[in-house]
């Protein structure tokens, strides 16, 4: 065991944050809002947590949270205005929000311009990766099943039904997109205290997309579905590697025809595949 750690140990902490991520871009998705600003909103809880820790000396856990709830707070700030938008238009109001985010981390000083933050105290534990995504898990296992949830699932269905009976749809569209970037802070500032170094391309346009992939291979209809797809498509360049499939086109050529056949056949991802009692 201790030699299958130290050979794939980065592999399954990476799986844990990338599972934690996949959950904060379901939140919203779980209110019917497609939101591509998650990856944006982990580069704010990475870059406040990082400074905070390497500059202003603060505890590990103050700065976790530090970094989690500024995310929230530009979740709240932008969230009001950007959710009177739905489809498309929101999707493309919350990515222009991620390139600003990944301009501005690119000509601050503060955060270390192109070249990024070096020299991150490497805090973040496989326990502790863990121990947020369990917790994660079971805090939108509970949501899920309360008046909340079902608000989130009524708007999803049908924004304009839900209205009618009464569910302040603007109020619980605002819940959802900032308790997403939330989880996104919590694993923006995980993943900048395992790496080392961050720079503002990790949290880019190609970082949200495959949020997006992660819940649409897994499923949205089911908390575990996200981590479920994280899991698959972290590990997947390994397993390509061991069959000797080094090439990164062949690995997006996998990933993209994954993507196709799960959107062909199985609607609702890869969730589906389990008994209907089994998904929550």
């Amino acid at each position: 065991m201790t030699e299958f750690f130290a050979v794939y140990g980065s592999l399954i902490n990476f799986a844990g944050i990338n599972a934690l991520l996949a959950l904060s871009l379901y939140v919203p998705l779980s209110a019917g809002q497609l939101s591509l600003g998650n990856a944006a909103f982990a580069g704010i809880g990475a870059y406040a947590s990082a400074i905070l820790t390497m500059r202003f000396h603060l505890p590990f856990p103050l700065a976790i949270a530090a970094g989690a709830c500024l995310s929230a707070g530009v979740a709240a700030a932008i969230g009001a205005p950007v959710l009177r938008i739905r489809g498309i238009f929101l999707a493309m109001a919350t990515l222009a929000f991620g390139e600003v985010v990944r301009i501005a981390a690119v000509n601050l000083a503060i955060t270390g311009g192109a070249e990024g933050l070096i020299g991150i105290p490497t805090r973040t534990t496989t326990l502790i990766i863990y121990g947020s995504l369990a917790a994660s898990a079971y805090f939108l296992v509970v949501l899920r099943g309360s008046r909340i949830g079902w608000s989130f699932a009524a708007i999803r269905e049908d924004e304009t039904a839900a209205m009618v009976m009464g569910v302040h749809t603007a109020r619980y569209k605002n819940i959802s997109f900032i308790s997403g970037a939330f989880l996104a802070g919590i694993a923006g500032a995980l993943y900048a205290h395992l790496n080392f170094l961050i720079t503002p391309g990790e949290f880019g346009f190609a970082a949200e997309v495959q949020l997006l992939m992660f819940n649409i291979v897994g499923g949205t209809r089911s908390v575990f579905g996200p981590i479920l797809g994280a899991f698959l498509l972290t590990a997947l360049p390994e397993v390509l590697r061991g069959v000797g499939v080094t090439a990164g086109p062949l690995r997006l050529g996998v990933n993209g025809v994954i993507l196709l056949l799960v959107i062909l056949y199985l609607p609702n991802g890869m969730t589906s595949l389990f008994p209907q009692k089994a998904r929550v």
